[in-house]
């Protein structure tokens, strides 16, 4: 049922250079470009690792190679990684030090401030969500290898864009204030209903270009990408609500303190 193994050298070559820039970066660049930076701590380490860790999965065989074939379901699931997991996670465990030095540098923020205020990023992020999925641009994703790899890097991209006003890692591009994060991420919640509606009640198949690829997986066209649409709704709409929900419980933790140390001042 499933593909016949095969290496995916490009994705194994990336997730090496990252992974390996990375320790690099913290264990010989620190201590020239930043000596009084302390090193990636552990939380950091781990998320970046994780990053990479999701990026080898959904990327290679088989998860890659089933929704390139057979499953639009799994293709969505790949999408939602790239869009919704891996993005955060690299920025939050880039060090400010890195950061800095990079997306921080005089010459690349002047560039990057533009496209990722707010509503900028909303836009671009939300249209290329919308357009990736257009049946027609699947069907040429599925038969040029090249125009496969172009729409997941350029949906990496964007999705970087659209995560830095919550988890901006450089003080040369802050971050939203927690009320403002949340209110983003909850917007960026409800877009994606309109073209998850159209997966999810549908009663054609949208996407001709898989056939009857999802019959040997138990699956009809059709109930494959119902549950695509309900993978980009309820799927996305959670990991939104759960970094919703972290932001908030941060944030009250933050103020609570602020007001026992404001409290405490005024007792002493």
């Amino acid at each position: 049922m499933l593909p016949s193994w095969h290496p995916h050298y490009e994705v194994w070559l990336l997730v090496f250079l990252l992974g390996y820039g990375y320790w690099f970066a913290d264990r010989r660049l620190r201590p020239v470009v930043a000596p009084d930076a302390e090193p990636a701590r552990s939380g950091q380490k781990w998320r970046w690792y994780g990053a990479l860790a999701a990026l080898w999965l959904v990327s290679g065989w088989p998860i890659h190679d089933v929704g390139e074939t057979a499953l639009f379901t799994v293709h969505m699931v790949e999408h939602m990684v790239i869009a919704l997991v891996i993005p955060p996670l690299l920025l939050r465990g880039t060090p400010r030090w890195l950061a800095d030095a990079t997306l921080g540098r005089p010459s690349v923020a002047r560039w990057l401030r533009p496209v990722v205020k707010p509503v900028v990023a909303f836009v671009v992020f939300n249209t290329t969500f919308i357009v990736i999925h257009w049946p027609e641009l699947v069907g040429w994703m599925l038969t040029s290898d090249l125009m496969h790899f172009s729409v997941h890097a350029w949906l990496f991209a964007v999705s970087m864009l659209m995560w830095m006003p919550v988890f901006s890692p450089t003080r040369a591009i802050p971050a939203l204030p927690a009320p403002g994060q949340m209110f983003y991420l909850f917007l960026q919640s409800l877009l994606p209903t309109i073209p998850a509606s159209f997966l999810t009640f549908s009663s054609v198949a949208i996407y001709p270009v898989y056939g009857d690829a999802a019959l040997a997986y138990g699956l009809t066209a059709v109930a494959d990408q119902t549950i695509a649409g309900v993978i980009m709704k309820l799927g996305g709409g959670l990991l939104l609500w759960v970094t919703i929900a972290v932001i908030w419980f941060r944030w009250t933790k933050q103020e609570r303190d602020w007001e026992r140390l404001e409290a405490s001042l005024r007792a002493s």
